[in-house]
């Protein structure tokens, strides 16, 4: 299952990739969170029985594809390795996000089905 999944398989090597970036301290291990963040969401959306909770994980991997380059921007990082990753996770991201989800709205009783589980 997930060694089909691309964008998993990327995360991954981007994770690995970022434990060699030289940062200070505390972005070096906001980095790491973040990083293992994409996978940890990408794996979790995975295991997920519909489209609406499969999106908002890959919503949120999206979110942390876009601290990661923050954070290699603000540092100012030139590891073009890292960021060709970082670049095709989040387009890979970006269309998973567009996925259409399916109406999971609940329909409202109606007053004579209300009446019928009184009875």
């Amino acid at each position: 299952m997930l060694k089909d999944f691309r964008a998993f398989q990327i995360s991954k090597e981007f994770y690995q990739r970022c434990k060699t970036i030289k940062l200070p301290a505390f972005l070096r291990d906001q980095l790491a969170r973040a990083s293992s963040s994409i996978a940890l969401n990408l794996a979790e959306s995975s295991g997920k029985r519909t489209s609406r909770d499969r999106v908002r994980y890959y919503t949120m991997a999206l979110g942390s594809v876009r601290e990661c380059e923050a954070i290699l921007e603000i540092e100012n990082v030139q590891d073009p390795v890292a960021k060709d990753l970082l670049n095709q996770l989040g387009a890979i991201l970006f269309k998973l996000c567009q996925i259409p989800v399916e109406n999971t709205k609940v329909p409202q009783k109606t007053r004579d089905d209300a009446q019928e589980d009184r009875s």
